[in-house]
């Protein structure tokens, strides 16, 4: 035999065998690293503490880091690419997707019921009496979606209010300055806003439109191909989740749990949990189903698409249906 193709043959199969041992290595260690997924103070989003808190995930068999953010910072860090996923609107996955920062809704956790709303002053009762008198609202967000949705239904056009752009942490202040007639704000600034300013109440909610404003899961496109198996076992557990807080038996440490979160007591989270319609994977895979209407995920985002433009929040128009993966949850 000649030894030295044998030894050059040795270190050839050795070689390789340590590259497989390795990308076997770096494979695995792939695997094992956590999805990291950002999460605010939305009860829809702060419904994941009860899986966090009592380890569904790893019942589950799958790695996750939930990072605690405010709202804007959460999609900054997404957009960055510091994080697989991020809670958002579906209006402002579009926003993000838009800035460069594209995302796959794959799933629903909410849609508004009653926590977004337009807040008036002490003697209006309704959108109609808001006519030529000014209306606070952070312009290009979805209490603005809001307003205009709300005055078409009152059948009454943008112009018959004049709009005051302010930020929606300050709408408190601004309702309680006696220098605009409502405000728009979601839960919880719009409660404080009513405290600051006693008889003022709701004239017009998301309650009215249910599927104004859909709360979602939005995943970075290559995590969601990359690890499909383990996007499947969240989506498993958030369908526990919804279960865990809807049924009455459990509810209560649910709240708790949820309430803690936002340091309130269960008794002060209580009503803000029940301004948010929580959508189990049953109900998510009628609503990501295409459509025109409200009731759908697609017609409900082109509404979104539609508003961003008219009101320079972007500038093109952008392709839902390329935002909507139906395939996870048509998967469970």
């Amino acid at each position: 035999m000649d030894m030295k193709k044998f030894g050059t043959s040795m270190k050839h199969w050795l070689g390789g065998f340590a590259l497989v041992g390795m990308l076997a290595f770096a494979a695995a260690a792939a695997a094992a690293k956590p999805l990291k997924i950002g999460y605010s103070d939305w009860p829809g989003w702060v419904a994941w503490q009860v899986a966090i808190d009592k380890g569904w995930f790893k019942q589950a068999g799958v790695a996750v880091d939930f990072e605690w953010f405010d709202y804007s910072a959460s999609m900054d860090a997404f957009a960055a690419g510091k994080l697989d996923a991020v809670t958002m609107t579906n209006g402002d996955t579009l926003v993000t997707g838009a800035a460069g920062g594209k995302s796959l809704m794959i799933m629903l956790t909410d849609y508004s019921n009653g926590n977004d709303m337009i807040v008036a002053k002490l003697g209006i009762t309704s959108l109609k009496q808001l006519k030529g008198k000014k209306v606070a609202v952070e312009e290009g967000l979805v209490e603005h979606l809001l307003l205009l949705n709300g005055l078409q239904k009152a059948g009454m056009k943008p112009s018959d209010v004049i709009l005051v752009n302010a930020k929606t942490n300050q709408m408190p202040q601004v309702l309680a300055s006696g220098e605009v007639a409502a405000i728009g704000a979601w839960q919880p600034v719009a409660g404080q806003a009513m405290r600051a300013l006693p008889g003022s109440r709701p004239v017009y909610t998301s309650a009215d439109q249910p599927g104004l404003i859909y709360d979602v899961l939005a995943v970075n496109p290559v995590s969601a191909q990359r690890h499909r198996a383990e996007w499947l076992k969240v989506l498993k557990v958030w369908d526990r989740v919804v279960k865990y807080i809807n049924d009455p038996k459990t509810q209560p440490d649910a709240v708790r749990i949820m309430a803690a979160r936002v340091g309130l007591s269960p008794q002060a989270y209580l009503p803000l949990l029940r301004g948010t319609k929580l959508i189990d994977l049953t109900e998510g895979k009628r609503i990501m189903v295409k459509g025109t209407g409200f009731s759908s995920l697609y017609g409900s985002s082109q509404v979104a698409d539609d508003f961003n433009v008219a009101n320079g929040v972007y500038k093109t128009h952008q392709n839902v249906d390329s935002y909507i993966d139906p395939s996870f949850t048509d998967a469970e």
